[in-house]
């Protein structure tokens, strides 16, 4: 798969920083995701930094970079992060749901 489909591209780091600091580039996402991930991420306490942007409004993309402690990698971060608010999403729309029954 190129890289022009894909909705997720991480892009390398430098050498210095290795596997712990990445940029993660979303395509087709914006502040809905990026600020609800990034809050998430902050919560991990081997994240030390996570921020996103929105380049601007024409470009369809959302960078968000990941710094964690240096054992930890940054896509492990992010994974973690996906993974957390998807569950977190999984028990909200549970209860949603069971309001409305009530």
């Amino acid at each position: 798969m190129d890289t022009s489909t894909r909705r997720l591209v991480m892009v390398a780091g430098d050498g210095e920083s290795g596997e712990s600091c990445r940029t993660f580039i979303f395509k087709g996402e914006n502040h809905t995701l990026g600020n609800a991930l990034r809050s998430v991420i902050l919560q991990n306490p081997d994240v030390l930094f996570c921020g996103y942007s929105i380049p601007h409004p024409a470009e369809d993309q959302m960078p968000l970079r990941i710094q964690t402690v240096s054992s930890v990698p940054a896509q492990d971060a992010l994974r973690r992060g996906l993974e957390d608010l998807k569950d977190m999403c999984s028990v909200v729309s549970s209860k949603f749901n069971s309001a409305l029954v009530h």
